[in-house]
């Protein structure tokens, strides 16, 4: 089982070291990322020498153009660098946790404590101070988030993990927290190898996954680009525009497209305040709207000159339709996953953020004239509730017979780190797995149960609680 030190969303290693684990031999963990949560190295095929494409801060901007901008080949399903001597791979050092633990390893980003590149780092170290051990109860899994979610090389590099932590602990189930994307490609993995993934899962705890896309921010991306990193740290960080150049030919951002299928609380819609023709005898603005089938319409007639300028040479990047067929494969995949019984399932996500869901560009008084004006436009968003990235709406629907959904006062990559300065002060809410109802009064902390299918007691216990406070 988890033991009693693993919490969300915060991590306070000086309160989680008073804690003794209830289990001197747990169960092994395998932490999976999701997008843009996995360092990439870029190597050259004729002498090998190898460089840190995705994450660096330093010269960012230059090396992601070099190594990372890529086309996408219909025939493989795979994206590939325009540089045929550039082959991307995922590092697999310290059992696959240094890829998905600080994103930008360099010494002075430690130094400055840059946080916005830490990934898993607050988890790993927490976990390690609980008593897990590298190789032994305690793994990642980072791959190459470029990639469509259910790409064989991506399927099998996680047979390959769960087999190895299966193995090193001695025949134990594993027991995987995936964020983000990451909970689509454990879908993907679910739904195409049922059976492994049966025999070697105990556990599947599934934060902030876009189940059914990520309506506002996805939508963007395709049109505008994404930005991982804002204020002053973002002048030294990938662009908006050179992302966007990236995503459009990235089958994995496709496939968190909204799910045209998904009976939404309200559509999600995207926006354009439109220029009427001159000889129009009506208004001459008006607003279009394009929900998730219609917007396809609109990628196409905003993205058909899109091109890119790579050694000297413009290489054309229109929206792709090749992709996008691609993508709906995958959703038929995400639709037939079935949970095994064996697995307990708990879902973590993200609320009380305001988070993108319908974007509009143009406004009344300055509209759009050609559609590809959009791409050069800053977007006004309509909000509703989530971890800022991901719709609570979306990410609760898994579709799965789970233990739990529970929501968490964090924002998306908060609910992976350490944001909140007095995390076990009064009334503060924190989701603890495996920790029992003695354990905590040992420490001076009352238990409020609200998220686990049986009442606790002074026993172990296996399920997922929400809220624990200083007793007076």
């Amino acid at each position: 089982m988890l033991t009693d030190c693993l919490l969300f969303p915060c991590f306070r290693r000086k309160r989680i070291q008073d804690f003794e684990p209830s289990d001197p031999d747990p169960d092994p963990v395998l932490l999976i990322s999701g997008i843009g949560g996995s360092i990439l190295n870029a190597g050259n095929k004729k002498n090998g020498f190898q460089i840190r494409a995705w994450v660096r801060v330093f010269l960012a901007n230059l090396d992601f153009k070099k190594y990372l901008w890529s086309m996408y080949n219909p025939k493989t399903g795979y994206t590939e660098a325009l540089d045929p001597n550039v082959e991307i791979s995922v590092p697999e050092d310290d059992y696959g946790l240094y890829a998905i633990d600080i994103l930008d390893p360099s010494w002075w980003v430690k130094w400055l404590h840059l946080t916005e590149v830490y990934q898993f780092h607050d988890m790993i170290d927490m976990l390690i101070g609980c008593g897990y051990k590298k190789g032994t109860t305690l793994f990642g899994y980072g791959y190459d988030f470029r990639q469509s979610n259910r790409i064989d090389k991506a399927m099998d590099g996680l047979k390959v993990k769960l087999a190895t932590a299966y193995k090193a602990s001695g025949g134990k189930k594993v027991n995987v927290i995936s964020h983000s994307m990451g909970g689509l490609l454990m879908s993907c993995f679910l739904s195409l190898h049922h059976d492994v993934f049966e025999k070697y899962v105990n556990k599947w705890i599934c934060i902030a996954c876009p189940f059914q896309g990520a309506p506002g921010c996805i939508n963007d991306a395709l049109l505008t680009g994404l930005q991982f990193v804002y204020g002053f740290e973002s002048y030294f960080f990938v662009s908006r525009w050179t992302m966007h150049q990236l995503l459009i030919e990235c089958p994995s951002i496709y496939e968190m497209l909204p799910n045209p299928d998904y009976k939404w609380k309200q559509q999600p819609l995207i926006k354009v305040w439109r220029k009427e023709s001159e000889e129009s005898k009506a208004s001459l603005v008006k607003l279009e709207e394009y929900g998730p089938t219609e917007s396809i319409q609109l990628f196409e007639e905003a993205l058909k000159d899109n091109e890119l300028k790579y050694n000297g040479k413009s290489v054309p990047l229109p929206f792709n339709l090749s992709i996008l067929k691609w993508a709906a494969g995958t959703r038929k995949i995400l639709n037939d996953a079935q949970l095994p019984n064996t697995v307990s399932f708990y879902n973590i996500f993200g609320k009380s953020y305001e988070t993108p869901f319908d974007v509009c560009y143009g406004s009344e008084t300055s509209p759009i004239g050609d559609l590809s004006q959009t791409c050069h436009t800053v977007p006004q968003y309509s909000y509703v509730d989530g971890d800022g990235t991901v719709p609570a709406e979306s990410a609760k629907a898994d579709s799965f017979a789970a233990v739990a959904r529970v929501g968490v006062e964090a924002d998306h990559r908060g609910l992976l780190s350490d944001k909140k300065p007095d995390c076990m002060s009064d009334s503060k809410p924190l989701i603890i797995l495996g920790l029992n109802e003695h354990a905590l009064k040992q420490h001076g902390l009352q238990f409020f149960f609200s998220a686990a299918t049986s009442t606790p007691n002074d026993s172990a216990t296996k399920g997922i609680y929400v809220c624990i406070e200083h007793i007076n």
